[in-house]
């Protein structure tokens, strides 16, 4: 295990350094040092860290959002207002119909199959996103309008809303049937997630005015409360729909609000955190992609990929309509809203894994649109957004 560790390490931070070095945005070096020492090639990496790859993804996930949270102010929210909303839904529900009507002419599945597929890749990427949006709010790329906040808060709430319509469609596949309750699931995940990091965040800040103590604990303190966020999403998955990870960004959101000097303190530690969180991440990512699949789907899901991603950048173009943005920042929120990895690294086996006949082609897919997409966008986020944001000093 110590050996797998060390690999991940350094070979994980040999890649993106080479990968920096040429241009191009490191995590596609971590990406690719988690293929070569994965399953599939190498076969370097313990089974004991395959075991808890999931978990450990979380971890990473959860202290990038934290970060993210910590940064967002809800006055800026405020101020895009009605595309902020519709950026948490409308971008995924063109593409997941792009895939739902064009699947089945592509590779001879059915409807149901194809939903289940467009629900797999509809879903942005946090974890590519997030980090970028953060240095351009740093660097004020964009800020006059809002538009990394904007980004960044759609690309979680994003995530909860594809998951659950994923989760809808297996039941429907596996015989377990369709219930409305599913679909009123998805505002109330968001709600109740929202709500608990909220009255979690005035609970810490009444905490941290009260007992003194080190910024380091006040770190371990909202790491362990985001954890149990994302156990009690899990705990009460059957019975109450409940969002972890919004509830993660909410409670970081609620710190920036109500007591700005210590976010801005803790901020920079969790800055600092996901250096290595960013490298476990993108390399188990890595690892889990297997790369024998993606021969059978060959040029047709290439074809799919595209035009479901056009068809996204419509769903954008869309949400944008009748705002202050110019065609340049619309564009460069189109491209921001492209890059897929974490849930397509967690969810694009489970079809395969509950036999369905389609299992194989929408685990190829979802591989495929992970190698194109997380680093298509990361290069688009990174080339782009000096020419097309205006900075504000």
């Amino acid at each position: 295990m110590l050996l797998s560790l060390a690999l991940i390490l350094l070979i994980g931070l040999a890649l993106s350094g080479i990968m920096i070095k040429l241009k191009l945005p490191g995590l596609l070096g971590m990406l690719l040092a988690g293929i070569i020492l994965g399953p599939t090639m190498l076969n370097l990496i313990s089974p004991q860290i395959l075991d808890i790859s999931k978990d450990l993804r979380q971890i990473a996930l959860i202290i990038i959002l934290t970060r993210a949270g910590l940064s967002l102010d809800i006055k800026d929210l405020k101020k895009v207002g009605r595309p902020a909303l519709l950026m948490c839904f409308v971008p995924a529900t063109f593409e997941l119909v792009a895939v739902t009507l064009f699947a089945p002419m592509l590779f001879h599945i059915s409807t149901l199959d194809a939903a289940i597929l467009g629900a797999v890749l509809a879903a942005v990427s946090p974890a590519v996103v997030v980090p970028r949006m953060l240095k351009l709010m740093e660097s004020g790329y964009g800020t006059n309008h809002s538009i990394p906040q904007m980004i960044m808060a759609g690309s979680s709430a994003d995530d909860v809303y594809v998951i659950v319509l994923f989760a809808a469609f297996m039941g429907m596949a596996t015989g377990n049937g369709f219930s409305a309750f599913t679909l009123l699931s998805i505002p109330i995940s968001i709600l109740l997630g929202i709500l608990l990091g909220i009255m979690s965040g005035l609970m810490l800040i009444r905490l941290f005015r009260i007992v003194h103590m080190r910024d380091t604990i006040k770190v371990l303190i909202i790491l362990s409360a985001s954890f149990l966020f994302v156990t009690l999403e899990s705990a009460l998955k059957t019975t109450i729909p409940l969002s972890g990870l919004l509830a993660v960004m909410a409670l970081g959101a609620t710190l920036l609000g109500k007591y700005e000097s210590l976010a801005k303190r803790l901020s920079g530690k969790f800055a600092k955190s996901w250096v290595a969180a960013e490298l476990l991440l993108f390399v188990l990512v890595g690892a889990a992609v297997d790369i024998r699949y993606i021969a059978q789907v060959g040029i047709a899901a290439v074809v799919l990929l595209v035009g479901a991603l056009i068809m996204r950048m419509v769903g954008v173009n869309v949400c944008l309509i009748n705002t202050r943005l110019n065609h340049k920042e619309k564009l460069f929120t189109s491209i921001a809203y492209l890059p897929k990895a974490t849930v397509q690294a967690a969810i694009g086996s489970i079809p395969l894994a509950a036999g369905l006949a389609s299992g194989n082609t929408i685990l190829s897919i979802a591989v495929l649109s992970i190698i194109i997409t997380a680093p298509l966008g990361a290069i688009g986020i990174d080339n782009t957004y000096k020419k097309l944001l205006s900075r504000t000093t």
